[in-house]
């Protein structure tokens, strides 16, 4: 009690994340990065009343509207972008994937690549609890930059709190597996649960997207999803959180007529037609292939020799599926990207096309069902989700992002 009480005296008001100031909340907020939900979920799951617990909020004052997320819309970016508040230009992540200068390629999961505090850090700078709760552990790093207490429940099964306690007994549950659609809500939960072991008055939680790589809004799969997801969201708010959600990303059907994947291989064209020494790089590449056999509607292509860069953007640009080829300047510029973590090209494919390496780089059998995936500008639009009333006119004339999130929950609230 004492412990608590002092740190609350100690506690500023006020603190600042990448030149934006945020209040301490009066109340504990949860923000939750709803990974891979589409609008179309959303809006399904209500006008179905598989969400009653959040139409409830919704109906009581809270705010449903749609923002725009990172491009490329993955997930390390995304939730990089939301737990800083800025761009990737300003934060330096920029894809799951990334290459090396000596033509290596690594997972994007070292703090060490961050380029700026997230607010979680920043706040608990200022003497403010926080915690993060990510259900895919390969977030986990990220998100502990600068000593915030960070899970996965992913990994819940191997973790303990500070007093010794394993994570799985204080949940009174172990963990699901990573493909299991349970993972998310039992993310939300963990949150919930753990947030009093860490007087914690800004929580984050990182959910999974299994579920909407897998099923379409409407499909059994999703809709027991969403039934799980609200009951979880009921006893945050039942506990007393103001709650925020905002996707990472969107999702959208990426196959071709007969159910296989509608891809294009960058590396098999480029070298058919002459282009040697091209490398493409799939940014959305990370340790859960069943998702998605990292195949994303976004890639790099790095080349040995700059002077086939014209005649390796015709290449790409001529490929059926292909809306957009930019040179590394324009795409930085156009996207809010770091120039030096991103290839020579940035490739953008259509709604209904992934992009790939090759036909020998990708195993398909790994697939969960037909492909949907996401990482292209058709992925770009998110819910953003309040569950209580914001000020007058806190949304009026804003190009809302889902970096956005903790503005709202922290400088926006009636």
């Amino acid at each position: 009690m004492f412990t608590n009480l002092y740190s609350h005296l100690l506690m500023s008001s006020t603190f600042v994340a990448n030149d934006r100031s945020y209040q301490a909340p009066d109340k504990p907020i949860l923000a939750i990065c709803a990974d891979g939900w589409d609008p179309e979920y959303v809006d399904d799951a209500l006008e179905r009343v598989l969400m009653p617990c959040l139409a409830q909020a919704l109906a009581d004052g809270g705010t449903y509207t749609l923002g725009r997320a990172q491009v490329p819309t993955f997930t390390n970016p995304n939730n990089v972008t939301i737990v800083t508040g800025v761009s990737a230009a300003q934060n330096g992540i920029a894809g799951n994937h990334y290459r090396t200068a000596d033509g290596g390629e690594v997972q994007v999961t070292d703090p060490s690549f961050l380029r700026a505090t997230t607010i979680h850090a920043a706040a608990l700078e200022a003497g403010i609890g926080v915690l993060c709760v990510t259900a895919k552990d390969k977030l986990r790093q990220l998100l502990a930059t600068g000593g915030v207490p960070a899970f996965s429940a992913e990994k819940a099964h191997e973790q303990q709190l500070p007093d010794g306690t394993p994570v799985i007994e204080a949940m009174g549950a172990e963990n699901p597996d990573i493909y299991d659609w349970r993972l998310s809500p039992y993310t939300i939960d963990m949150a919930v649960t753990l947030a009093p072991r860490f007087d914690a008055r800004i929580v984050y939680a990182s959910l999974t997207d299994f579920v909407q790589h897998s099923a379409a809004p409407g499909e059994p799969m999703a809709d027991d999803f969403y039934r799980a997801v609200d009951i979880s969201i009921g006893r945050a708010l039942d506990a007393g959180f103001v709650l925020g959600l905002a996707a990472d990303h969107g999702m959208r059907p990426k196959a071709a007529p007969d159910g296989s994947p509608n891809v294009r291989f960058l590396d098999d064209a480029l070298e058919a037609a002459g282009v040697t020494g091209a490398h493409t790089l799939c940014p959305i590449t990370d340790p859960y292939v069943v998702h998605h056999a990292a195949l994303g509607s976004l890639a790099w292509v790095h080349l040995d020799d700059l002077s086939q860069l014209g005649h390796a953007r015709s290449v790409i640009a001529a490929l059926p599926g292909i809306e957009g080829v930019l040179d590394r300047f324009a795409a930085a510029d156009a996207f809010e990207l770091p120039a030096d973590r991103i290839g020579d090209l940035i490739v953008l494919a259509d709604a209904g096309t992934v992009i790939g390496k090759s036909a020998a780089a990708h195993d398909l059998s790994a697939l969960h069902g037909t492909l949907r995936s996401h990482g292209g500008l058709h992925e770009r639009s998110v819910p953003l989700i309040i569950s209580h009333r914001l000020r007058e006119g806190a949304l009026l004339g804003r190009d809302l992002r889902n970096r956005d999130l903790h503005d709202l929950l922290l400088n926006q609230l009636a």
